[in-house]
Formats: structure tokens, sequence, C-alpha cells
């Protein structure tokens, strides 16, 4: 019966239609009523239940012009260390049912409810010691031998501060190779592994409602070498009975993303599955997330920027932990350069290095995306041809997003903690990290055609996909050599017809039309209007990386200075009430840009940026709301929330 059902769920994927139309596929929590009967053959009656068992369908609904679906692909759970140790006891459970629209306390007691439900989730808990705080906190005795375990077991029992010891302790022990010996140990630790990574396939296996809501298999692989972030969210296309052929590879197994990279070519080979995997927000990456040497100290090679670009093609652009897209010393010329610096411009991840100019070209994305290129002149591939999406890295297990419900990074800055905008995060080397450095999350937002695991992870795969700041701004690009203004009434069909959406790349077709791009944003319906649609390009010309950003489409009637520069659009934030108007701005804009620099012998990427109008933090709302008086001024009270989309490269013939 296993055998059939899992044929039945293949099946699904065997045509592609050419319009609309409904797909149907057996639905899982049956499987628990065909196993039941499936004992009781040769029975008549039995027969006559088993027939009508299979005969049960649902609907999936599928868009073959592709339409986009929310979720978040870095989401921890008390599965995780740190976040357990931290005081976080809700579970995957908990999680799946905050993303599907129901109430859940928080782990201080309090109701939540997302204003709107997720299409997708990946939780993604530490593989280093996957659930075995849980376990350090039951008082196993396997793990009680060690004088470690038994600190923190004492330490779970403690109030907040005991909390906020572990949430420093944690993430120092996993950076100096300093945890527990037994969770350090195979013998010990690979039983406990394997059981909690398999209960958790279960329970993903449970809430996972092919065509309304997808819950991945994942994890992450924390590498975080003397304090440098080296995170990647691992993403599998595949089901329990191939994710539970493996127990997580972690960083306690090796430290070197290459590393990685062989372990999920062998989880391939030997399963006939499907990995991915997103690095993390490169900005507290200690220059390491693109450095130009690999972590054994060799200069890049054309096999390495081959494995990477195969393994991980997309990258964690924006979540709580501020952006990597750039930063002003990067892209001096741009004016927008600066958001989700503050705070982790200063070193890495533990601040056990504190940031140099030299670190700073290897954290960011749209410097990645320039490296890339000079990479693919001289080694004949490119190791940073990724596409861009955001996430959340919530450690409480609830899957916020809304600068007006922030639930913090850890419980010890959930909305019950007045001050947690001034709370010290990070203290060291002469630098202090606080509480209002966060940002209140990102979304990751996919173009497929239906809502199943295999379709949203071949949109990520092929980086149909983008990142938000933390709203849904619906974004869609693409690039082609004659799409015009009529296309944008039919902005799906030509799209794909006539060019590549983002993610994809075009190649010159001989006759010497420049590129063309068309992008179409509409505002988040319960949030800010539009202020302003950017492209961002990046070449190399005589061997010197360049950059430059077009302002493409806009609100208003405001007009492009001669420095190519376009005004404010205006700021409605009322800073006494934590509110704003939608009196400026725009629902929705769009265009269709060409390239007035195009070179068809220049090798070229393309992203857009889009900016809304100004609108309040979370700091902001957290101010008025408990009347803090002694905010620094250097604490963001407002700011212009964004998307970003996956880059279209352009290549000569």
């Amino acid at each position: 019966m296993l055998f059939l059902f899992t044929y039945l769920n293949m099946g699904r994927y065997a045509s592609q239609p050419s319009k609309t139309q409904l797909h149907t596929i057996t639905l899982l929590p049956l499987l628990g009523i065909i196993l039941l009967f499936s004992s009781c053959k040769g029975d008549p009656k039995a027969e006559e239940v088993q027939s009508a068992v299979d005969s049960l369908q649902t609907v999936v609904e599928r868009f073959p012009m592709k339409k986009v679906f929310w979720g978040d692909t870095h989401h921890h759970t008390a599965i995780s260390g740190d976040a357990f140790g931290g005081g976080t006891r809700l579970s995957a459970e908990d999680s799946y049912r905050m993303a599907l629209g129901e109430t859940v306390n928080s782990n201080l007691g309090d109701p939540v409810t997302l204003r709107r439900p997720l299409d997708f989730l990946c939780i993604t808990d530490h593989a280093e010691g996957f659930g075995v705080f849980i376990e350090i906190d039951k008082g196993n005795p396997v793990l009680m031998t060690d004088s470690i375990a038994r600190r923190w077991n004492k330490l779970l029992k403690g109030g907040e501060e005991e909390a906020k010891q572990l949430a420093v302790e944690i993430p120092y022990a996993l950076a100096n190779n300093k945890l527990p010996e037994p969770v350090t140990n195979p013998e010990t630790a690979v039983p406990l592994m394997r059981a909690s990574w398999q209960e958790f396939t279960a329970t993903a296996e449970k809430y996972n409602q092919p065509g309304t809501f997808t819950a991945f298999i994942s994890y992450e692989w924390t590498s975080v070498p003397t304090g440098n972030n080296l995170h990647r969210n691992i993403i599998f296309r595949d089901n329990k009975d191939k994710a539970d052929q493996i127990i997580p590879f972690s960083a306690l197994q090796s430290e070197d993303p290459e590393k990685l990279w062989e372990f999920m070519a062998s989880y391939e080979e030997k399963t006939g599955g499907k990995m991915l995997a997103i690095p993390h927000n490169g900005n507290i990456s200690g220059g390491l997330m693109f450095a130009p040497k690999t972590m054994t100290g060799e200069p890049l090679s054309r096999e390495y920027a081959e494995a990477r670009s195969r393994w991980e093609p997309l990258f964690e652009v924006s979540q709580i932990k501020g952006a990597s897209e750039t930063h002003p010393a990067l892209s001096t010329d741009d004016e927008f350069a600066d958001f989700g610096i503050l705070g982790w411009d200063n070193g890495n991840l533990t601040l056990d290095i504190l940031e140099t100019e030299e670190q700073r070209e290897y954290q960011h994305a749209r410097q990645a995306y320039l490296n890339g290129m000079q990479y693919q002149e001289e080694l004949g591939a490119n190791p940073f041809k990724f596409g861009l999406v955001g996430a959340s890295d919530t450690h409480t297990a609830i899957p916020h997003h809304d600068e007006d419900a922030f639930w913090g990074k850890h419980t010890t800055n959930e909305p019950g903690v007045k001050d947690r905008a001034l709370e010290v995060v990070k203290k060291l080397n002469g630098v202090t990290r606080y509480g209002y450095g966060y940002t209140s999350a990102g979304y990751t937002a996919v173009y497929a055609e239906a809502n199943t695991r295999a379709d949203l992870w071949d949109g990520m795969k092929r980086k149909e996909a983008y990142g938000t700041s933390g709203t849904r701004i619906e974004l869609r690009v693409f690039g082609g050599f004659g799409y015009t203004q009529v296309d944008l009434s039919s902005l799906a069909e030509s799209g794909y017809q006539k060019g590549v959406p983002m993610g994809g790349e075009l190649q010159n077709a001989g006759n010497g039309s420049p590129l063309t791009l068309m992008i179409h944003a509409k505002k988040d319906p319960i949030w800010a209007n539009l202020d302003r649609i950017q492209v961002v390009k990046g070449w190399i010309d005589s061997g010197k990386p360049m950059e430059k950003v077009y302002e493409v489409a806009w609100s208003g009637d405001r007009k492009v200075n001669s420095d190519g520069k376009l005004p404010s659009v205006g700021n409605t934030v009322n800073l006494e009430e934590a509110s704003f108007e939608n009196t400026i701005g725009a629902p929705e804009l769009m265009t269709v840009w060409t390239d007035p620099d195009f070179n068809p012998a220049q090798p070229a990427f393309y992203y857009i940026r889009v900016l809304e109008i100004p609108s309040p933090t979370w700091i902001l709302y957290d101010k008025v709301k408990n009347n803090l008086k002694d905010m620094p001024s250097e604490a963001p009270l407002v700011q212009q929330e964004r998307a970003w989309s996956s880059p279209i490269w352009y290549n000569p013939m």
C-alpha cells in the first residue's frame, strides 16, 4: 500500500497542462486508513471499503502561468538548542498550526494569530544536536555524564537571566567546539538525533497539505568557524520516506561547505531525491561568505564554482539580523544602500572578529554578483549566480513578519518585554549590539504552478523567487529583447513567450536589439503604497566592476534629476501615534524598461528593487505602546520596506 501511495503521489507531475486545470492526488491522512484495511484481504466488505478509500481525492489547483506563494525558509523551534536554551518551548507542530492560521499561545503565554496564513514553511532547526537539548532538559542519563550538560540542565530550570545566559553560552560553545561531549560523540548523539529527526519528518508529513499548505522537510547546517556565520538552510524536495534514510549532516562533522555539498550529492545518489541549500545573510560572516579562497585556503576553481552554483541557487538577502544586499561603503552612489545594516556591519556573528573594509567586499550580494562575473571570465564558471530570498530566522517558533506585530528573535524579546528594543544583544571587543538593530523579518516569495513541495522547490531551484523585508509586495519580472507596453496587458503570457522570468539567463539574439525588462509591482494589500521601482545593473568594464541604479517607475509627478536621482516620495508617518497614511505613493507600478547603456558584447546582471513609502518600524510601535522615553537617536523609527528580485543575467553569444 505504501508503494501504491507513493506511485499515485508521483503521478501528479507526469503531465504539463496548457491552461489552468485541476489535478488530483491521494490524501496523505488516508494512508493510515489504507494500512488499517490492508490486513483484511479477501473480505468483500473490507475490499469495498478499500475501494471507497482509494477513490477519495483532494483537489490541487494548478496555474500554468504560475502564481506567487508566500513563506518562510528559515525558522527555528524548540528542537534547536539555542532556541530551547533561550526559553522557546513551542514545537514544530505549534509552528505549522500558526502558519495555517490557528491561534497558539506564545512562549510567554500570549495568544498569537497571524493576520495572513503562510503558503509554506521551512522549519530549519540546527543539525548540531538536533533535539538533544530537549533531552538535556529532561535530564537524560546519557547526557548527564557531562559537566556542561549538567550545568545547562540546571540553567534550564532557572528564569529569564538563566535563559539569557544560555542564549550566549550555546552559540559560543558551538563556535568554539565546546559542546558537551555526548552531543559530539556519534555513539551517543546519533541515536538521539535519529529519533528526533524522524519525529520531525513525521510532523512535517502530518501538516503537509498539497494544494493548500506546504510543510517542507528541512534543517540548518550551522557552520560558525571562530564566530563567522556560514550557516545554510537545507531544503528537501522529498517526503519522509527519502529524508529518513539519512540524519542531518552537521557542522560538527565539518564546517566546510564543500563537505556539505558532498553530503548532498551522496544523499541524491543514495535516495534519488533532491536537496538545495540557502546560505544565510552574509553580513556577519567575517568576510567568508563570498571569500576568494576556499575553507582550506585554496583559490576558487572551476569545480568549486560549478558545485556552489549547483547546490546553492538562492541567497538570504534579508532577515531579522539585517540585510545583505549591499553597503554604503561598497555602493557609494546608492542612496538606499544603508538598509538593514545597523549593528551588523561592526563584526561577525559573535563579535570575536571586528569587521574590516576588506571583509565587507565578501559579505554582500551585489558585490558577490560583480565578483562572480569576473570568476566567469577567469574560470569559465560563476560561483555566485544565485537568486534572492528573504526569511525570518526566528528562534521563538512564531512565524511573524509584521512590523506592528513583531514577536522578536528570542523569547527574551517577545512583545511582552517592554524595553526589548534597548536589550543588549551582544557586547564584546568594545562593540555593543542592541535590540533595535533587529528588523522584523523577511518573506520568501516563489512563483510556482501549484502549492506542493515539488512545485515550490522547483521554483526555488530555477530562482523564480524573490525576497522582501517583511512585506508582501507582489513583484514580477521578465527579461527579453522585444517587450513593448502592449505586452503589459498579458504580462505572464508575453513574458514567458518572448523572454525569461527572474532567475533566468539571456543571450544576445544577434539582431542588435537592446535588452528590455518588463516589470510589474503591486503593494501589499494591508500595508504601504509603493514609492518606486529601480533596476540595479552590474557589469565588468575593462576588468573593473561597475554598478548603476536606474529609476524606472515611480508614483506621482516627480522628475528624475540630471544626476539620475529621483526626489523623495515624502513621509506621512506620525511619530506620536506610530501610524502612516497611504495618501502618497501608488498601489501599483508597471513598466517596460529598455537598458539605455546596453552593450551586446558585455555580460551584465539586472535585479529589481521595489521600495514602499516610509512606514513605522516595530521600534516605533513599541516606543508609542510602552511610552518609552529614552530611545537612542540612532534607533530607526521609520523605514522604507522593500522587495528584491532574483537577477536576470545577460551573456553575449
